[in-house]
């Protein structure tokens, strides 16, 4: 396999690697963080101006064609960066669902607003009975002469509080956890029948959970054939999966830099505490967790890109490994930089807890390991 980047993925990483250092440091951050929305709307705008919102989507639907390799390169960018934007929420699975179902009237009507950065977009999915069970779906849609009626309940909604396209998974007909029966829809925000509670979660995002009482949804709302939805929406989380575990292999490799930096100039006994062998020993561990999560990050996604038979093991070996060595890296950060690792004021704390969150949405590591054993041994060579 051939790890390089090409030069129009070259380009996308230099471009977001001098927006971040030149625009977005870590006390802007914290500050859109805090607002209302919970991101910037101006450098949300810039996104989309800069061509960053197109790069999964078709040349068809206005975008950059790009694929599973090309989010990668964003996502480990954003998160060296530790961007609170909801491009995960919007782009990769808002948009994700769009850009696989959605009719050419739906996508003009929802999609191309969403890359456009003029609507904030949300997927609800996951149910509060559900865990990581992406079948396992209670809320209803039953169909009637004028449209839909929906009803149920959602968890953990990214991007809920802004959202004003939102995307619903629902049961058209089959048992609770079987993978037919499962349909996508469209839904209002402001429809009525719908409560949102809206939340800032630990590591700086939002988050909401929605009910649904008797909503109802015109014809037009059904995304593709109905009871056929959930292929897309497996597919939509693995991207999902691999986008955040780019974000983490960022995170990790910052925490990395950061925690060796400040063992150069933190002085203990008369020297510099990265004199001391044992944390040495521990620097490296770190480096060596950042290298191998990078390099089956890549195998992953490039496996993913090919539609390799091994691409659901992949994305759960590196599900597991972001999970693991991701969050031993952030207890080695953390415990180097001593009492202050664990301040607000200091960002490596506030990596960590992206780390941490990171570990437990789309399957935490117990799940995905469950998930290798089910998978058998590799078979791609």
């Amino acid at each position: 396999m051939n790890f390089d980047l090409n030069d129009m993925q070259s380009m996308l990483a230099d471009s977001i690697e001098k927006y971040i250092s030149n625009e977005y440091d870590f006390e802007s951050r914290q500050k859109y963080a805090a607002s209302k929305q919970g991101y910037s709307t101006k450098v949300w705008q810039t996104f989309a101006e800069l061509g960053w919102t197109v790069v999964p989507f078709s040349e068809e639907d206005g975008g950059f064609d790009g694929g599973a390799i090309d989010l990668m390169v964003v996502m480990e960018r954003f998160g060296r960066g530790l961007l609170v934007e909801p491009y995960l929420a919007n782009i990769v699975l808002a948009g994700g669902i769009l850009k696989r179902l959605a009719s050419t009237q739906q996508k003009e009507r929802w999609l191309y607003p969403v890359i456009a950065g003029e609507k904030q977009a949300a997927l609800a999915h996951v149910e509060p009975q559900s865990r990581y069970d992406l079948a396992n779906i209670r809320c209803t849609a039953e169909q009637r002469d004028d449209g839909w009626l929906l009803n149920g309940a959602k968890s953990y909604v990214l991007n809920a509080r802004n959202a004003n396209v939102l995307v619903v998974a629902a049961r058209t007909s089959a048992g609770t956890s079987s993978e037919q029966g499962i349909s996508l829809f469209v839904i209002d925000p402001a429809s009525t029948g719908i409560a949102i509670t809206d939340y800032a979660t630990v590591d700086g995002h939002q988050a909401g959970d929605i009910s649904l009482l008797n909503v109802s949804a015109p014809k037009d709302a059904l995304l593709g054939e109905p009871g056929n939805g959930f292929a897309a929406l497996d597919a939509t989380i693995d991207d999902a999966i691999l986008a955040v575990c780019a974000e983490a292999v960022g995170i990790m490799q910052v925490l990395t830099d950061k925690t060796v930096e400040y063992s150069k100039s933190r002085v203990q006994f008369g020297v510099p505490i990265g004199s001391f062998q044992a944390l040495q020993h521990r620097m490296v561990d770190m480096l060596t967790g950042v290298e191998q999560a990078r390099s089956l990050l890549m195998w992953a996604t490039m496996v993913n890109a090919n539609g390799s038979e091994d691409a659901k093991r992949a994305v759960s070996s590196i599900k597991y490994m972001v999970g693991t060595t991701g969050r031993k890296i952030g207890e080695e950060a953390v415990q180097i930089h001593g009492g202050m690792g664990v301040t607000w004021e200091l960002d490596v704390a506030h990596y960590f807890k992206r780390l941490i969150t990171i570990g437990q949405i789309f399957g935490n590591s117990d799940w995905h390991l469950d998930k290798l054993a089910d998978c058998g041994p590799a078979r791609s060579r």
